[in-house]
């Protein structure tokens, strides 16, 4: 019994998966940070760009 807890103590393969999980959480968590933050000031920017390209082909 007790080689075979050595042997899973031992065991770094599903490190990886925990690694890859933790590091997906982190991008998530930044993209709705920067979605929340900027995200209002691009909806803007585009709106300022579509009222102006309107109004120059109604000219």
């Amino acid at each position: 019994m007790l080689p075979h807890l050595r042997t899973i103590w031992a065991d770094e393969e599903g490190l990886t998966t925990v690694e890859y999980a933790l590091l997906m959480a982190l991008l998530v968590v930044a993209a709705i940070t920067v979605w929340t933050t900027f995200g209002g000031k691009v909806k803007e920017s585009v709106s300022s760009s579509t009222n102006a390209f309107s109004n120059t082909l109604s000219s």
